[in-house]
């Protein structure tokens, strides 16, 4: 089996725990105006590759990946669900932690033994949930948020280790309304291991202007670090007494 592959990062440090080889995969159906990886969209394009040659390449440098593993992320590494399942069971076979980056768009239950047979050779998920509030998710990535959560549900379910990823644009998801939602939401998974909140940045606007492609969010300037720990107090915040409600009832 191939997969197409946009390419591999081998020192990985922002992709999971340790020192990571990061494999992006091509192809996915959002697009989200902060994507810093437009080139990763298109289906079918890129290098094949096997799961063999990939962690022959692992294998080149897995002394630098003791304390870390294999992350695939993209793209959206749920479009070739099939050769991303091959790939972490021939990586489980060789003792390598795995790590799946996703917004868990393509969640669907009636693929839950896919999903199932995936999870089983997943030791971790990080998840990326790009808004809260559907209505506003479909204004900022052209697909609803409805699915994802069903993942993340799905995830608590089969008690699969979590990352929360959520990036914070100013007047989008840098609101206090909506961070406090979020906070309350993430009080039900009882699996999430970790949050990290990204403050928005600029750096893919290049990409667009090579490809041609007009930048969303042209003009709007980056978030700061100060403005994402806010966010983070904000949502753990609405987190802990979310958590106070359901125990105590006030």
């Amino acid at each position: 089996m191939e997969g197409y592959i946009h390419s591999t990062e081998s020192y990985g440090t922002v992709d999971g725990p340790g020192t990571r080889f990061v494999i992006f995969f091509q192809g996915c159906p959002m697009r989200c105006q902060y994507c810093h990886n437009p080139d990763t969209w298109e289906y079918n394009i890129n290098e094949r590759r096997t799961a063999e040659s990939l962690l022959q390449e692992y294998d080149g440098l897995k002394e630098f990946y003791r304390d870390g593993g294999i992350t695939a992320t993209g793209g959206e590494p749920l479009v070739q669900m099939e050769f991303l399942t091959e790939l972490f069971t021939k990586a489980k076979e060789k003792g390598i932690h795995t790590c799946l980056d996703t917004s868990g768009i393509l969640f669907r239950q009636e693929k839950r033994d896919a999903f199932d047979r995936l999870m089983a050779v997943t030791d971790l998920v990080m998840l990326d949930i790009k808004h809260i509030d559907d209505a506003e998710h479909q204004k900022l990535t052209k697909q609803s948020n409805v699915h994802i959560l069903e993942f993340a549900q799905y995830l608590k379910e089969k008690n699969i280790p979590v990352w929360i990823r959520h990036v914070v644009v100013p007047g989008i998801t840098l609101q206090e309304t909506y961070l406090r939602q979020l906070g309350a939401y993430l009080a039900g998974l009882t699996n999430m291991k970790a949050l990290d909140v990204l403050p928005y940045h600029t750096m893919g606007e290049v990409k667009y202007e090579s490809l041609g492609i007009p930048y969303p969010l042209k003009g709007i300037e980056p978030a700061t670090t100060e403005q994402a720990v806010w966010a983070r107090d904000i949502i753990m915040d609405a987190l802990k007494k979310q958590l106070r409600k359901e125990k105590f009832g006030a």
